[in-house]
């Protein structure tokens, strides 16, 4: 069994046919997705999808690229959201991004403290996006860290070895996407390598980041398997193995809510 530690499943190329995509993720072994929110009304969605969907559980957060963009009280909304809904097992997607450049980086610092504090204060892991801001991330986490220990993931992990060698000494874990089956990113590979089996995730970041035996298409949660299939091979490990131990590890960072009657019937 797997799980998918990161999808959007908001998303409008979902709209016609989740149902459909989260059986084709059951049948495929994958026994939990986790829905982030990237902002107040993609989290309001997740939240929904995953008080519909048994196989779902959400994380809410305002993504940095968003930031710029949140009204006064969308934050509230974040606050109440993983303050009150069960099913929310994490804060964010949150973090830093240099790459697009659409919200300033003192706001990014700003929203990226919020999601830690909140998830610190509610006992709940965060998820961080990271792009082009590696230093600029490692150097919020070690300030944090300082504090008291750190449950947290970097999500979609597209940095370097001394990134996730500083990522590992704080204790976090790192997920990897369908980037690191792509012919030209042997330097994820070797990343890969580095990272021990007890800290290691597995995500599809749907609907984006197809792995490469169905690259091109939209992305769903069933295809986490050509992910892990191929990572089990960069790590020279049964495939059993790798399933059993990213879904331990997922198990253990998010935990997961009580049985609902709503799950119950589903």
């Amino acid at each position: 069994m797997l799980i998918d530690t990161h999808a959007h499943l908001f998303d409008d190329r979902f709209r016609h046919d989740l149902p459909a995509v989260l059986e084709r993720a059951a049948a495929a072994g994958v026994e939990r997705v986790i829905c982030l929110g990237i902002d107040r009304a993609s989290s309001l969605q997740s939240v929904d999808i995953a008080n519909r969907y048994s196989l779902v559980v959400a994380a809410v957060g305002i993504q940095p690229n968003h930031a710029a963009e949140a009204a006064p009280d969308d934050w509230d909304a974040i606050v109440t959201l993983a303050e009150r809904e069960p099913r929310v097992v994490a804060i964010g997607e949150t973090g830093l991004d240099r790459y697009w450049d659409r919200t300033p980086l003192a706001v990014q610092q700003d929203y990226f403290a919020r999601h830690i504090e909140l998830a610190r204060r509610l006992n709940k892991p965060f998820v961080i996006h990271c792009r082009d801001a590696e230093a600029d991330v490692v150097n919020m986490l070690r300030r944090y860290a300082a504090q008291g220990p750190l449950r947290a993931v970097m999500h979609s992990f597209s940095g370097d070895r001394a990134t996730a060698h500083a990522c590992l000494e704080l204790g976090l874990y790192i997920s990897f996407a369908g980037m690191v089956t792509y012919p030209t990113a042997q330097n994820l590979r070797e990343v890969a390598q580095d990272v021990p089996l007890e800290r290691l995730l597995v995500e599809t970041d749907s609907p984006y980041l197809a792995p490469q035996p169905v690259r091109g298409r939209r992305n769903e949660p069933a295809y986490v398997v050509h992910t892990a299939t191929f990572l089990a091979q960069v790590k020279n490990v049964r495939l059993e193995d790798l399933e059993n131990q990213t879904t331990r590890n997922a198990q253990e960072l998010f935990g997961w809510p009580q049985q609902t009657q709503l799950e119950a019937r589903n």
